[in-house]
């Protein structure tokens, strides 16, 4: 149940990411529910090993390379989706950015369990 409320999260923050930024367009919901699926796996499979690989350069950039492994991934993923384009490796950037927002808030909030009660009674003598 998780995971489809992820993957819709997803694809909801993805159709306000293209209405935001307008180098990223979207055709509907059901492509950006095609592009959160892709965008899940390839940052399940792929992302590690371009991870890995591309250590050397991340260290010396102090990480900041992995924006550009997360835009790179954005901007693949938009070159074979129907219905999902970017006009460019910066709006992927932007687009790559605020959908790992978008999925942060979204685990955050699809993970959090309600506040226990903390009250506590005391007896009145």
């Amino acid at each position: 149940m998780t995971l489809i409320l992820r993957l819709l999260f997803n694809a909801l923050g993805l159709t306000l990411i293209a209405y935001l930024i307008d180098g990223i367009y979207i055709d509907g919901f059901y492509p950006a529910l095609i592009a959160a699926i892709v965008l899940g796996i390839m940052n399940i499979v792929i992302r590690p090993i371009l991870l890995v690989l591309t250590l050397p350069i991340t260290i010396i950039t102090l990480g900041l390379f992995a924006f550009v492994i997360n835009a790179a991934l954005f901007l693949f993923a938009a070159s074979f989706i129907e219905g999902f384009a970017v006009d460019s490796f910066w709006y992927a950037l932007a687009g790559s950015i605020l959908m790992s927002v978008v999925s942060t808030i979204g685990n955050n909030w699809i993970n959090s369990e309600p506040p226990k009660s903390t009250v506590k009674y005391r007896e009145i003598k």
